[in-house]
C-alpha cells in the first residue's frame, strides 16, 4: 500500500515530545483546593490534566476532606464548651 502524496514522510531525526513535568505536591494541593470551591481557570485546568495524575487528586482530596471535617468538629466544640 503506498502513502498518499499529501502526507510527508516522518522524519527519522525528530526527536519525541517531551514528557510534561510530573506536579508538585502543592500544585495538587492547589488545584484540590480550587475544584472545592468549583472555580478553575480553563489554562490551569488544561495543564492540570496533563501534569497532575488521578491518584494524586483523589489522595490530595480525601486528605484535605477529612482536615475539613476535623476543623469543623473542632470549632463546633470549642463553641459548645464555652456555651454551656
Amino acid at each position: 500500500m503506498t502513502r498518499p502524496a499529501s502526507t510527508p514522510p516522518p522524519a527519522p531525526d525528530t526527536p519525541a515530545p517531551a514528557e510534561p513535568k510530573q506536579a508538585s505536591l502543592l500544585q495538587v494541593a492547589g488545584a484540590v483546593f480550587w475544584s472545592f470551591f468549583g472555580v478553575r481557570k480553563g489554562r490551569h485546568m488544561q495543564q492540570d490534566t496533563v501534569t497532575i495524575k488521578p491518584q494524586h487528586v483523589v489522595i490530595v482530596g480525601l486528605v484535605a476532606g477529612l482536615l475539613f471535617v476535623l476543623t469543623l468538629v473542632a470549632i463546633v466544640s470549642v463553641i459548645v464548651k464555652t456555651a454551656g
